[in-house]
C-alpha cells in the first residue's frame, strides 16, 4: 500500500467528483506526491506538523497502472508519484487524523 496525506476538505472535494485531481503542491511538481508506509511518518513531521483536519489515505498501487512511477526524492529514497488524478476507487481506506494529536503521531498510530 502507498499513503497520501491529505486536508480532509480535499478529501471530501475528490470523493464528490470520483477522483483526486492533487494538492497544490501536487500540481506545483506535476504529479501527486505518496509515500511508503516507511516513509510517511516523516512526511507528515515534515511537511504537516502543526497541521490538523488531515485525512490519511491507504491507495492500492495495483488499482493506479503505469501512471504510478517510483523516482528518487528525499535522501535519493523512491517515491511513490502518480501521473494523473487518483481515482476515489484505489484508495482503500480514508482515515481523518484526530485533530488533537500531532500529524505523525496520528500517523504512526493509524500504521501500527
Amino acid at each position: 500500500m502507498i499513503y497520501k496525506l491529505l486536508p480532509t476538505t480535499e478529501w471530501d472535494d475528490a470523493r464528490a467528483a470520483g477522483q483526486f485531481t492533487g494538492t497544490a503542491v501536487d500540481h506545483q511538481d506535476g504529479f501527486i506526491h505518496f509515500s511508503a508506509a516507511d516513509q510517511v511518518v516523516e512526511t507528515a513531521r515534515r511537511h504537516f506538523a502543526g497541521a490538523t483536519g488531515l485525512t490519511l489515505l491507504t491507495v492500492d498501487p495495483a488499482r493506479l497502472g503505469d501512471r504510478l512511477r517510483w523516482e528518487p526524492s528525499r535522501g535519493g529514497a523512491l517515491f511513490p508519484h502518480l501521473y494523473g488524478p487518483l481515482p476515489v476507487a484505489a484508495v482503500v481506506v480514508a482515515q481523518a487524523l484526530p485533530a488533537d494529536v500531532p500529524a505523525p503521531d496520528a500517523v504512526a498510530a493509524l500504521l501500527g
